[in-house]
């Protein structure tokens, strides 16, 4: 039996596929059906929508296997298969081939390769248009009173819902009053780690917060909806339900209205949820139709989610907008309020000008964003990131010195220890000295100690054991 050869992409060989952007959040999504056991993965690729996404997230090698056995009603001998593949090629093969089996696209047999057949005929209805389940979404009647948002409004709202959350991330804990999102997209950042509970009830952005904040859009949509995933069962909700329908999401159509008629309760109580993310617009809260925004149709596209978003679309801002001098001058040419608040994070601002703000890197702005659990390597990460193409020509980028001080910035903070405890002295000899501290040895509670000077430093919670030994020691000694 003859099969097309499979080629190997060498390495630095540009690819063509329309994969998601961003590998990291592709190989996320993926680790995370992975997990999943059989029965689920098996009802998931009942929809057809869900089978075409997941296709889209697979490396090409995966989706060129996909491709050369969905056609064939027969099996395919392992031996036949494996003859097609070169000598250098045959450990991305076996690689791809244990993707699939993981995802039970392909189930692992050492005698013969055929697709699951449950995700075989429905990738078939994708391509080919067949069946009407409605997995693609069902469109609403055209409505002259009500008729769809346009893209730009559709782009505007997505931005504002998302550029909110993230300004919210940023200017919590500094003493300024942002756009509070809802308690829903709160309790998300608190659970995804990005911002925790500190002072009573005030929310502050953590280092994987912070960390968050450097990845593209499509990488930060996806931490949260991965997060969203986890949550589901913890909510009562079908976790099928939900993943088929950010799928089907995936593959409507940009400034189109959808019907909620096919939408399970599952999934018509998502929508809540979505228009928080801006995934989603409803003219209403109790409306039947919604439009999916540009978030949400390119959630397993190559497409930019948005295209205007914040150091992400075209133009300077996506080239960098940042200048920092040797003498920790910072110059940052932009009037974003998001890309200005994250700047505050780390650098003493001084002067604001129409696209222009100047400031400067200092040891107390650096102390404040390393209490904040922001790291040196993070700070110096988004300087370099957002680095102003004229920055660009410099080798290296940033100037050495700034670098070198942000670090030592870093280490003074952590160089002192801060522990409570009790200090133990004017022991009436050497001997009493000795015989309470191996006492407190035997406990592994000392935490300092000074022979000399006859004292030591115990943790607080070996002290009523030591204040107890010491209070016996002395009774037997008076008796």
């Amino acid at each position: 039996m003859a099969g097309p050869s499979i080629r190997i992409k060498p390495a630095g060989e540009p690819s063509k596929s329309t994969n998601i952007s961003g590998e990291d959040s592709s190989h996320r999504l993926v680790a995370f059906l992975q997990s999943q056991s059989q029965n689920t993965l098996t009802r998931l690729y009942q929809k057809p929508s869900s089978c075409l996404s997941i296709f889209r997230l697979l490396r090409p090698l995966e989706r060129q296997l996909v491709m050369n056995l969905l056609w064939l009603e027969m099996p395919v001998p392992a031996s036949t298969m494996a003859a097609w593949v070169t000598r250098e090629g045959k450990r991305p093969y076996h690689d791809a081939l244990a993707t699939l089996a993981r995802l039970h696209i392909l189930p692992q047999s050492p005698v013969k390769h055929a697709l699951n057949p449950t995700f075989k005929s429905s990738m078939r209805q994708a391509i080919t248009g067949g069946g009407s389940s409605g997995s693609f979404g069902v469109l609403s009647e055209n409505d002259d009173k009500h008729p769809p948002p346009d893209i730009e409004a559709l782009d505007a709202y997505a931005l504002e819902r998302w550029e909110t959350i993230l300004y919210y991330m940023v200017s919590s804990g500094t003493g300024q009053f942002p756009a509070r999102p809802s308690q829903g997209v709160l309790y998300l950042l608190q659970r995804s780690r990005l911002m925790a509970n500190v002072h009573g009830n005030t929310l502050q952005i953590t280092s994987a917060g912070f960390q968050f904040l450097l990845h593209p859009p499509h990488e930060q949509l996806w931490e949260l909806l991965l997060q969203y995933l986890q949550m589901a069962e913890e909510r009562q909700m079908d976790l099928v339900e939900v993943l088929s329908f950010l799928l089907m999401l995936s593959t409507t159509e940009l400034g189109k209205d959808y019907s909620m008629e096919n939408l399970s309760a599952t999934q018509k109580a998502m929508l809540e949820d979505l228009r928080d993310y801006g995934l989603i617009k409803q003219r209403t809260a109790t409306s039947r139709r919604f439009s999916p925004t540009r978030l949400a149709t390119t959630l397993t596209s190559s497409s930019p989610p948005l295209p205007t978003s914040t150091g992400t679309g075209n133009g300077s801002q996506a080239q960098g907008f940042i200048v920092l001098e040797t003498n920790y001058r910072l110059y940052a040419y932009t009037d974003n309020p998001l890309q200005i608040a994250v700047l505050n994070l780390f650098v003493t601002l001084k002067s604001r000008f129409p696209n222009l703000v100047v400031g400067q890197i200092t040891r107390e702005s650096v102390k404040k964003a390393l209490t904040n659990g922001i790291t040196a390597d993070q700070v110096i990460s988004y300087l370099i990131t957002h680095a102003h193409p004229q920055m660009r020509k410099n080798k290296p980028l940033l100037p050495v010195t700034v670098q070198d001080q942000i670090r030592l910035w870093e280490l003074e903070k952590n160089r002192v220890k801060s522990q409570e405890g009790y200090l133990y002295t004017a022991f009436a000899s050497q001997a009493d000295y000795e015989y309470v501290l191996n006492y407190a040895k035997q406990l592994d509670v000392v935490l300092w100690e000074n022979a000399s000077r006859r004292c030591f430093f115990g943790s607080v919670e070996g002290h009523a054991n030591i204040r107890g030994f010491i209070e016996r020691r002395s009774a037997a000694g008076n008796a």
